[in-house]
């Protein structure tokens, strides 16, 4: 692919992330925001994790495994970025309450106006000597409600109102949102090809150490406060599978963070947890199958 190529992809990126959210937001209904009250502690315990608790201990490993500054900061954008439409996905696969996945993934993206600004900034104040001017002051708080909120409300109005042109619509841009991972994880690597090697030894043991620890954090965590089983594995695979596509656009972004150091644990944590997920949807299920010789599954 040529550099022009790939700063075709670059510059197109909020564009494409826009149309992601859309296709979010095509599947989307109010009742999804109002069915917090039917599942109150799974929807809490997981918000609190995906908020509070992921950052905290994304930013303990980043320390434990030395990143370098711009990786650093990208781990964390990975951490306080939303739950990824895969989620759903993976959920429905392996038994997970696909209904709380909804619930979780509408109210973790609006709250992602406001979380990654903060966990971005702290970062990059933290890591960078010139965090400041990295940071995400407000005038890109307001692109980032541009390519996160608006395209999520046009689809759920498009769904209120035309509700067939949102059904004809979904698999389609479904299958765009994919191309779209695909896409970005692309021009991140081809961009930082030359340093490929290195940042796989540096970023890749901490992604995937981070990314084991928020599926099963995600899980065990709703699981110790009393959450069922599917519910568990709704807000494991919600919290372990991030959308990392909106994480390495803010990265990317000339008008954003504008660099692909930044962006580079996003397309690897983007590759990794798509093997990590299916291991742990299969050994999730294998636990509770009946044991030879016992009457009751294990819990």
């Amino acid at each position: 692919m040529s550099a022009m190529g790939s700063s075709l992809i670059l510059a197109s990126l909020p564009i494409a992330i826009g149309i992601v959210m859309l296709g979010l937001g095509l599947s989307l209904t109010l009742d999804d925001f109002r069915r917090v009250g039917r599942y109150p502690k799974a929807a809490v315990v997981a918000l609190l994790c995906q908020i509070v608790l992921l950052p905290a201990i994304c930013f303990g490993l980043v320390l434990a495994f030395g990143l370098p500054p711009e990786p650093a900061v990208g781990m964390l954008l990975v951490a306080a970025s939303p739950g990824g439409p895969a989620a759903n996905l993976f959920s429905h696969l392996f038994g997970g309450n696909v209904a709380l996945n909804v619930t979780l993934t509408a109210i973790n993206s609006v709250l992602a106006v406001v979380a990654l600004p903060i966990v971005v900034n702290l970062s990059a104040g933290f890591f960078l000597p010139d965090g400041a001017a990295l940071g995400l002051q407000f005038d890109k708080i307001m692109q980032v409600f541009s390519m996160v909120v608006v395209p999520v409300a046009i689809g759920m109005l498009v769904r209120a109102r035309a509700p067939e042109v949102a059904r004809r619509l979904n698999l389609p841009v479904r299958v765009l949102s994919v191309v779209v991972l695909l896409g970005v994880i692309y021009a991140v690597l081809y961009a930082e090809r030359e340093n490929l090697v290195g940042y796989f030894v540096s970023v890749g043991l901490a992604a995937l150490a981070f990314n084991v620890v928020s599926l099963l954090i995600g899980y065990g965590v709703p699981r110790l406060a009393g959450v069922d089983h599917r519910a568990a594995t709704a807000a494991g695979f919600e919290i372990g599978i991030h959308n990392t596509g909106l994480a390495i656009t803010i990265a990317l972004s000339p008008t954003l963070l504008n660099s692909a150091e930044i962006a580079v644990p996003g397309a690897v944590y983007g590759i990794v947890m798509f093997f990590t997920a299916t291991g742990f949807g299969w050994l999730i299920n294998r636990r509770r199958q009946v044991p030879a010789g016992s009457s009751a599954p294990v819990a």
